[in-house]
């Protein structure tokens, strides 16, 4: 009988400090990712790829349970698991369907608004196999935020799948490369000067954070959240848009993709809002542009790169990588105004941006959520978290995709798209690139957003006139 206690013991793992916080009951999270293929989807092969991969992943043979041992503390339970019961094959009439595109909004925005069964491993894949605008067939699957975080679970997507152009490789992702220190003499002025400016910015960027968690909270606008712990249904919409056009920006202006998708959400939502404000004068406008505080939380990655391979091994060979929700979060302040040069909308987003770089802020408050939750407990972090994101507008992220076409379990992909269903903002958005294409993926409260489709609109028009005015400087200095 002891060895049978110290063996049950033992197979308990308890959830990290983020994870808790997403199973506990007023903090529920999902992720939902749509896979676009370009042939009809054969969900036995799904199956069998999936019994092959993910199940080798602790977390996904396993299920939540509050220990009693442990004060009620969550923990991992393996389970068996059929992987046929967490496969969903919906029987689609589709002589009734008659807009495809619409028909995926629903269906998607139905299965991330349904609340998930606790008590059986915390995850579930839905084949379709309706052709849209711009795919054959869809696979969308659905995971609990518990499992782990965006990079985490797009880590495990692209461990599965390999290069059309060669069958047998892992997917390869673009890297940031990182600057190499000079070896002049200077160098240790340099690295002083960075510590002090590293240690100045992360205390002016925590005591902003502070006013944030205090009383500090973003204007009302048509973008704001209402106040309480419900959220409304969510709408999943997303966008495609070319990837080259963001790189020519990019390289043009010498920055960083992030401040490039950056600074077209910020164009964009200037647009919507202003757009929204009526039919005032022009002047109106900018002044209640000018008046607007309006921030959004991003999600930092905090983990050392976790390599695809290592990955593949992990569910292959049965070797361990560092796994699970490692995220901090920073608050960036939006520049919403109306810019006669839509140019500054990116040079803004990549200055702010240059501060958040260099400041500690994201590491120090992911430890200070674990302090508050190993002494205090899940309900403090739980309060703690969605005063933050009660007193801010939306959520933002960015996820690098795969540099070339991929194929998933032997389906050929056209496209990835990703949304994060978590807290109390009424608009979330992601990027996702993947090959020559960037995946405009929104979120949305629709009891607050009604109009999703029209954002989702400003968000694209605002690339091609960042595009657009770029072209024209550069011909206008040609003719000059």
């Amino acid at each position: 009988m002891a060895r049978e206690k110290q063996a049950e013991i033992t197979i308990m793992e308890p959830l990290s400090p983020v994870s808790r916080l997403f199973v506990s009951p007023g903090f529920y999270g999902v992720i939902v990712f749509t896979l676009g293929f370009k042939t009809r989807c054969n969900s036995s092969a799904i199956v069998e790829g999936i019994k092959n991969t993910w199940i080798k992943l602790p977390r996904f043979s396993s299920k939540v349970v509050m220990d009693d041992k442990k004060n009620g503390e969550a923990v991992w339970v393996p389970v068996n698991v059929r992987v046929e019961d967490h496969v969903f094959v919906p029987d689609i009439d589709h002589s009734d369907i008659t807009n495809p595109d619409q028909f995926i909004e629903d269906y998607t925005s139905n299965i991330a608004n349904t609340l998930m069964d606790m008590s059986r491993p915390l995850w579930e894949f839905h084949v379709l196999n309706i052709k849209t605008s711009n795919a054959e067939s869809l696979g969308i699957g659905k995971f609990h935020h518990s499992l782990g975080d965006g990079m985490s679970l797009m880590s495990l997507l692209y461990a599965s799948s390999r290069k059309i152009s060669d069958p047998n490789a892992l997917p390869t992702t673009a890297t940031t490369r990182k600057q190499v220190g000079s070896d002049d003499n200077w160098w240790l002025v340099a690295r002083f000067w960075l510590m002090i400016r590293v240690i100045f910015t992360t205390f002016i960027e925590l005591f902003k954070s502070l006013l944030t968690l205090c009383f500090m909270r973003d204007t009302k606008t048509p973008l704001m959240g209402k106040p309480g712990d419900r959220n409304g249904p969510r709408k999943i919409i997303h966008r495609i848009v070319s990837f080259d056009d963001v790189k020519f920006v990019k390289n043009t202006m010498k920055m960083k993709v992030n401040d490039v998708l950056l600074g077209i959400t910020q164009a964009g939502l200037s647009r919507y809002l202003r757009k929204k404000y009526g039919e005032d004068p022009v002047t109106e406008k900018k002044k209640s542009l000018e008046e607007t505080r309006l921030r959004g939380t991003i999600a930092v990655n905090l983990r050392p790169e976790t390599k695809i391979k290592d990955l593949a091994d992990m569910m292959t060979k049965g070797s361990k990588c560092r796994w699970g929700n490692f995220i901090g979060v920073v608050i960036f302040p939006l520049w919403i105004r109306s810019e006669d040069d839509p140019l500054e909308y990116v040079r803004r987003a990549k200055a702010t941006m240059d501060k958040k770089k260099i400041s500690m802020e994201a590491l120090v408050l992911y430890g200070f959520i674990k302090f508050t939750m190993k002494i205090f407990g899940v309900k403090a972090v739980e309060a703690i978290t969605k005063r933050v994101f009660s007193h801010t507008t939306l959520t933002f992220s960015n996820v690098l995709g795969p540099n070339e076409d991929i194929s998933f379990f032997e389906h050929p992909m056209c496209y990835v798209g990703a949304s994060a269903l978590i807290g109390p903002q009424a608009l979330i958005i992601h990027y996702v690139s993947y090959a020559d294409k960037i995946i405009i993926n929104l979120a949305v409260d629709t009891t607050v957003i009604p109009d999703p489709h029209v954002l989702c609109d400003n968000l694209v028009e605002s690339l091609e006139i960042i595009k657009l005015s770029l072209l024209e400087k550069g011909l206008h200095k040609m003719e000059v």
